[in-house]
Formats: structure tokens, C-alpha cells, sequence
């Protein structure tokens, strides 16, 4: 086998380890980026969840309030700020 061939040989295998090792590379950069884009949607459903059941629960409380309060309005149709 002649240097030049040996030389082309050479090159051409390490051309294609080094493709190997970049496409592998990339794949598990895309990997890794997929899974944080679900880690970060799992989360932003948890904290909607959450919200959703503060409101609920504030809803609820609203309501309770509403049967044990008397409320007025502030245009002037309740019995406060009437002077006397």
C-alpha cells in the first residue's frame, strides 16, 4: 500500500468518526432539549392547576362572605359616609 493511499485511508476514517461522533453529539442535545421543553410544560400545568384551585377556593370563600356580609356599593347606595 502506498503513503498517499494509507494517507487517504487514514483521513477518510477519521472524516467519518468525527461525523459519527457530531451527529451523536446533536442527537442528544435535541434529546435533552425535548425532555426540558416537557419538564417545563409538566410545570406550567402544575402551577395552572394551582391557580385554577385558588380561584376556586377564592370563589367559594366569596361566596360564604356574600351570605354573611352585607355588602354596598361604593356609588353612594349604602349607609356609609351619609352625614348626620
Amino acid at each position: 500500500m502506498s503513503r498517499a493511499s494509507k494517507l487517504t485511508l487514514a483521513g477518510t476514517s477519521l472524516a467519518a468518526v468525527a461525523t459519527v461522533f457530531s451527529v451523536h453529539y446533536g442527537q442528544q442535545s435535541e434529546k435533552a432539549a425535548m425532555h426540558a421543553g416537557v419538564v417545563r410544560d409538566m410545570e406550567q400545568q402544575r402551577v395552572k392547576k394551582e391557580r385554577q384551585a385558588d380561584f376556586e377556593m377564592q370563589k367559594k370563600l366569596e361566596g360564604e362572605y356574600k351570605k354573611v356580609q352585607t355588602v354596598h356599593d361604593e356609588d353612594g347606595g349604602g349607609k356609609a359616609g351619609a352625614g348626620g
